[in-house]
């Protein structure tokens, strides 16, 4: 065995750890350890000179382990790997003991603690290295195609780019069209430039491209494979209208006798049994809604087969099961509107002229249910005196906490539009006013000016009249008094963003994590915001968590880059973090399979545990339940981990 030879490099991280932790009292203490003969420090180890001075001492002491004191390996552990190799050591043979976030961050008022229990960080850390094995990262090929989950702005936007490349890409939607919630959105802020302009070219262009397979009224089923080599299971529900035959003439609407609320439209208005959602919608294509169909055969109905001349109309259309093999997945599922009948105090549901602000969306689309004017639903009279109230369903205990960002600004928009359309007397409530994009604060400041008044605070209860009018009583928290305003025509609920419908079944069936919130959680906040924890999967847009629509596409470009860069290599390395099996010792009891949370654990033709290294992700479940010890986590054996106890318990026993 070669003599152990190790490096200590202590990193100052400006003054995030050495204004607390005394570094020359750190150095005394390591430099005289068994199998350290190197001990330094600089102000940035990470930076270049820093990674400069890394490699010219692994050469001059011939150092054949590094211990790093620094921040999170999270932030740069890959650099260090890189240096290592750059220096001709194998990139494994690194230990890094987490002294900023571990220590100096959490023990900035206690200098002489922190000084401790660097100490103990490193010495551990050392005691790890000396077990240290050189590991060899294995390659994987990787398809050239891309599954998109979500048809939304996000999901358009990073197939396209995607396509362009030259990569095929499937994009699967649950609705019967591309489009997402933009495609109900009249204006976009704060420039109040038409939505549809903007979006329906994309639609239209993700149609016709010839690396798009568009999916509609379709779901993920499962996943199988792990990175460049996903096995996608897609489940289509039936259209009863035979895509590529139906001219979108309309007949067969014409002369269907039903009549149901439409769900595009805020089910502000009604559509037949069998429809199309909206005039651009894509694919171009009408579809039968059976749960409203009055019967299929001549006998009930049957009208809609007899219009079409097309002969369009599949009455035995049945679900089907679409198999894909795909790279990478992206997810841009989106997300629902808060459901505002959870506050009781707001008469949602139960007030006529309560309604929540995807319905005013509706309202004031030109191609909407009332041709662009705002009414009251009690009696579709223009309102004179209407009452915005904020955070409904967000920055809020009961329901959510976290902001939904996008509710201030559309408010702010609606609110200019109906004044500038009418001229009524519109009242914003406000806890405090989100105006965070470029041009944002402008456009309020134009807004309060146009005759919007903003009054800061709360609204507490909300009264209905004889007549349908509302009395809207809160607080005005700037005077420091209550407030009630009279005659209301209209309360519009600035409802907050909840996760999509099934974004939690999807998560279980990707293996992603969610935050406390819902949405799909990303690898890290800053560094990788729409990489997800597991290799090839990227979420993108109000799939990761509320946005608007500028920060959503550059999300969906992020995400396109980051498939992009993955399917373009061919091949990509695994890290070698997985578990391996002593097959002497597996009694094949399945125990290792059934706890397994990334499914890279099966059972081989010799009835033992067999692991797949693209798939494994090293978290040790399988280890720490194998009853025989057959499990072991490279990089993380037990020896390692014991040997970093007993150092500590050596000193403070």
């Amino acid at each position: 065995m070669p003599e152990t030879r190790i490096g200590v490099f202590l990193c100052h991280c400006g003054s995030n750890i050495a204004g607390v932790v005394d570094i020359p009292a750190v150095m005394e203490e390591v430099k005289d350890i068994p199998d350290v003969v190197h001990v330094e420090d600089y102000k940035y180890v990470c930076s270049k000179p820093g990674q400069q001075i890394l490699k010219d001492k692994i050469k001059e002491h011939r150092l054949n382990r590094i211990v790093i004191g620094a921040c999170s390996p999270r932030m740069h552990e890959l650099t260090f790997r890189q240096t290592m190799r750059e220096g001709g050591l194998n990139p494994f043979l690194l230990e890094i003991a987490n002294l900023r976030e571990h220590d100096s961050w959490i023990h900035s008022n206690d200098p002489e603690a922190a000084t401790e229990k660097a100490v103990d960080l490193v010495r551990m850390a050392v005691a790890r290295a000396r077990l240290l094995e050189p590991l060899e990262e294995t390659e994987v090929d990787i398809r050239k195609s891309t599954l998109v989950v979500g048809g939304g702005i996000a999901g358009i936007s990073a197939a396209l780019d995607l396509a362009d490349a030259g990569f095929k890409v499937y994009l699967v939607e649950r609705e019967p069209s591309i489009g997402g919630k933009m495609a109900r959105h009249d204006k976009t802020f704060p420039t109040l430039d038409c939505s549809s302009c903007i979006l329906t070219p994309r639609m239209a262009e993700a149609g016709a491209h010839p690396n798009i397979q568009i999916l509609t009224m379709a779901e993920v089923e499962s996943v199988d494979g792990y990175v460049g080599n996903f096995e996608v299971t897609v489940r289509q529900h039936p259209r009863y209208v035979i895509q590529d035959k139906c001219t979108s003439c309309g007949d067969c609407s014409e002369v269907c006798p039903v009549d149901v609320p439409a769900e595009f439209d805020a089910n502000l208005t009604y559509r037949k049994a069998i429809y199309i959602p909206f005039a651009q919608a894509v694919p171009s294509a009408y579809l039968l809604d059976m749960n409203s169909c009055l019967g299929v055969d001549a006998v009930r109905c049957g009208k809609c087969k007899d219009a079409c001349e097309a002969e369009a109309i599949n009455y035995d259309d049945t679900e089907k099961l679409i198999r894909l093999e795909v790279g990478t997945i992206i997810v841009a599922t989106g997300f629902d509107v808060f459901d505002a009948t959870q506050k009781e105090e707001y008469g949602y549901g139960e007030f006529a002229n309560v309604v929540n602000i995807m319905e005013i969306e509706r309202m004031l689309s030109a191609a909407g249910p009332t041709e662009g004017h705002v009414v009251r639903p009690s009696d579709f009279r223009e309102p004179q005196k209407i009452v915005y109230i904020q955070c409904v369903g967000s920055r809020d205990e009961k329901t959510n906490r976290y902001c939904s960002r996008i509710c201030c600004m559309t408010a702010i928009k609606q609110a200019r539009m109906i004044r500038d359309k009418t001229g009524a007397d519109i009242y914003l409530f406000y806890i405090d006013l989100r105006t965070f994009g470029k041009g944002y604060e402008e456009f309020y400041e134009e807004t309060a000016s146009a005759g919007v008044t903003f009054i800061r605070g709360r609204v507490g209860e909300i009264i209905e009249q004889s007549d349908n009018s509302l009395v809207v009583r809160g607080e005005d928290t700037l005077l420091s008094k209550p407030i009630q305003l009279e005659d209301v025509d209209l309360v519009v609920l600035s409802t907050g963003v909840v996760p999509s419908r099934g974004a939690k079944e999807l998560a279980k069936i990707l293996n992603l994590s969610q935050s406390p919130d819902g949405f799909l959680m990303e690898a890290h906040p800053k560094l990788r915001p729409v990489d997800s924890f597991n290799d090839g999967i990227f979420v993108a847009g109000m799939a990761q968590g509320p946005k608007d629509i500028p920060d959503t596409v550059a999300q969906a470009k992020a995400a396109s880059s980051g498939a992009m860069s993955l399917m373009g290599k061919g091949r990509i390395s695994v890290e070698p973090y997985y578990t391996v099996v002593d097959e002497d010792k597996c009694a094949g009891c399945r125990v290792c399979v059934s706890v397994c949370p990334y499914n890279a654990v099966t059972i081989n033709e010799r009835g033992k545990a067999q692991v797949n290294p693209a798939l494994c992700k090293g978290c040790g479940t399988c280890t720490s339940t194998c009853p025989s010890g057959a499990m072991k986590s490279q990089h993380y054996t037990d020896g390692q981990i014991s040997a970093m106890i007993k150092e500590y318990l050596s000193v403070h026993e």
